[in-house]
């Protein structure tokens, strides 16, 4: 059984830069996208970043797009969420995630994920 844990959460102010780290244990995530997710209080859960198999699969929500990159290293079975010029509306609980089969791609739908962590808050202030 995968478990995951992210790191990396804080309070910061707006234009601040954050990186999450999601390091899984109890099974190797190599062969697997991992993905990033968040949900702010009274909002579902919302797609961020999702990295595949290959360098350079990766996927963005518009939100986050060419602030956010996102990146894995498989030797420490990690996953990284490099946040920068964050915003406000950036503050959310993120979640990481591993896919639950094989997909070759960076899936954005919650359903293509079956392992997921824990959380870790940020929030951004303006």
């Amino acid at each position: 059984q995968v478990q995951l844990v992210e790191s990396g959460g804080g309070l910061v102010q707006a234009g601040d830069s954050l990186r999450l780290s999601c390091v899984a244990s109890g099974g190797t995530v190599s062969g697997y996208a991992m993905g990033w997710f968040r949900q702010s209080p009274g909002k579902e859960r919302e797609f961020v970043a999702a990295i595949g198999l290959r360098t350079g699969s990766t996927n963005y929500a518009d939100s986050v797009k060419g602030r956010f990159t996102i990146s894995r290293d498989n030797a420490k079975n990690t996953a990284y969420l490099q946040m920068n010029s964050l915003k406000p509306e950036d503050t959310a609980v993120y979640y990481c995630a591993v896919e639950r089969s094989r997909s070759w791609g960076a899936p954005r739908m919650e359903s293509a994920y079956a392992y997921w962590g824990q959380g870790t808050q940020v929030t951004v202030s303006s």
